[in-house]
């Protein structure tokens, strides 16, 4: 990608009492993030919604490509990258207690299997996965990256991974199914989750 059309944080955003908005794909990211007092706003998956104005944090879940990431863990980004190691954004992590720094890869597909997560892991250098990261990037308004390791690639989540809604919320037919066809997968899925959003919700707290 050419120079020109990456974004970078130019003022550190030291002063991280600027309004941020916490941007986030699902309604449950979005809960976190208010429970903690934070200003939040619903984007849906890929950023497919309207975005606010202002400057922005990629706030939610993230996929785990380096194993050393397990569920729980924050991380804040250093960079943006593409699937191929482009860079999209670069900046100073925000200071988030506890969080790692760590380069993030913007896809715009789910990344399951083990297979699939190395080899994006390969490609791009990266050590977590999101869908949204990039969009963001490329409003030229994205002031850090903020996520919570909901999945590692090492034990994939398998039908839960689809049941996130275009517009942010839940299908609980595929929940229902996952729990029937999959409980011990699921149920290891969704404790993930819930540390998580515990994680998501003390960050939000501190960038607020």
């Amino acid at each position: 990608m050419d120079a020109a059309v990456v974004a970078k944080s130019t003022d550190a955003f030291s002063a991280q009492g600027n309004a941020l908005t916490l941007v986030c794909a699902l309604k449950i990211e979005e809960r976190a993030g208010r429970k903690a007092g934070a200003k939040t706003a619903l984007v849906g998956l890929g950023a497919g919604l309207p975005l606010p104005e202002g400057r922005l944090v990629s706030f939610g879940f993230a996929g785990g490509l380096d194993p050393r990431l397990r569920p729980g863990t924050l991380v804040t980004a250093t960079k943006v990258v593409d699937p191929d190691g482009q860079t999209l954004w670069e900046g100073p992590a925000l200071d988030v207690d506890g969080a790692e720094a760590a380069v993030v890869c913007a896809s715009d597909s789910v990344a399951n299997e083990p297979e699939a997560r190395g080899e994006l892991a390969a490609r791009s250098g990266a050590a977590v996965v999101d869908m949204e990261s990039g969009v963001l990037a490329s409003t030229g308004r994205l002031a850090g990256v903020v996520r919570a390791i909901s999945d590692s690639g090492d034990q994939p989540v398998g039908r839960l991974v689809r049941a996130g809604k275009a517009d942010g919320g839940t299908d609980w037919k595929i929940v229902a199914t996952a729990f029937v066809t999959e409980p011990v997968k699921s149920v290891k899925t969704a404790r993930d989750a819930r540390r998580a959003t515990a994680a998501l919700t003390r960050a939000a707290g501190e960038i607020s």
